[in-house]
């Protein structure tokens, strides 16, 4: 009996990484499907080698956190690359998946890609953005693959972490993990010009070790669902400076919309919190209710 971590999934098989560095592919107990256990990326598991060298997952141990998208268990923080052009810099985008990192409990780091392609005229809105998020309290990193900025500043946060890439297709993932291990040679894509995004380059979930920690590279997509586990009234917490200032409102339940001496919209209105920030929670919420009304 061996202890290990799925570092890949394929065609219906199970690669483990031991504790001791070694790989072993491996098949699921055939009563995990009628037990509702699904493995993915990043589970710790224990397992049964076996003579010819393949092995059976025994037990899936319990997960700290779990993404559904990308499939993924296990992580300590997430890598949110966001292109800054080609395709264009979201704020919508950034603060949903934002919403989901926070809510799983997974330290996010905002990573603005493809900064040499910006012109002198479009940097002032980038760095407004940098400084916004930065004010929150989150961990921005402006980077360039052609110039190699911010290459360095990004490898070295990955030591004793299991780390997930995420973002849109074509803002960069494999091209910055790269950067970061040249030997890797993950295959990158080029933007579509018709559609504005990437060809899809990676295709399945894959933990790769790197600078003595454990990265995901996962494969892009342009939307993003809130978990189904995640409530209207539970958003709040989500939005890092809503809850600084939560006990300043006048009504401890308050929710941040309609309700009198509501401290988060009077700090909207003096300039306090992003305006962006909190349009985007009140688009968010309105559509967990309508979500929550539909089921």
């Amino acid at each position: 009996m061996l202890k290990g971590t799925i570092i890949r999934l394929q065609g219906g098989f199970y690669d483990v990484m031991t504790e001791s560095n070694q790989e072993i592919r491996c098949r699921a107990r055939g009563n995990f499907r009628k037990r509702n256990i699904s493995p993915v990326v990043g589970d710790d598991v224990v397992i049964q080698d076996q003579e010819d060298g393949t092995g059976y997952i025994l037990e899936v141990e319990e997960r700290q956190n779990h993404l559904v998208r990308p499939p993924i268990a296990n992580i300590d923080q997430a890598f949110l690359l966001f292109s800054v052009k080609e395709p264009a810099f979201s704020y919508h985008l950034l603060d949903r998946f934002l919403v989901l990192i926070e809510s799983k409990q997974i330290h996010p780091i905002i990573v603005l890609t493809k900064m040499d392609l910006l012109s002198e005229e479009e940097t002032g809105p980038i760095q407004e953005a940098v400084a916004r998020y930065r004010a929150i309290g989150y961990d921005v990193i402006e980077t360039s693959t052609e110039l190699s900025d911010g290459v360095d500043q990004v490898r070295g946060l990955f030591k004793e972490k299991t780390s997930v890439f995420a973002g849109q297709t074509g803002v960069g993932k494999s091209s910055l993990l790269n950067a970061v291990a040249p030997e890797l040679e993950l295959a990158t894509g080029k933007i579509s010009k018709s559609l504005g995004r990437g060809k899809h380059t990676t295709r399945h979930v894959t933990l790769i070790q790197l600078a003595d920690g454990l990265v995901a590279d996962t494969p892009g997509f342009s939307s993003l669902e809130f978990p189904q586990e995640l409530e209207a009234d539970e958003l709040r917490w989500c939005f890092l400076e809503f809850v600084e200032r939560h006990d300043d409102c006048k009504f401890r339940g308050c929710v941040h919309i309609n309700e009198p001496g509501c401290a988060i919209k009077q700090a909207v209105e003096d300039g306090k919190i992003a305006s962006t920030r909190y349009e985007n929670y009140v688009t968010f919420m309105e559509e967990l209710n309508d979500r929550k009304r539909r089921y």
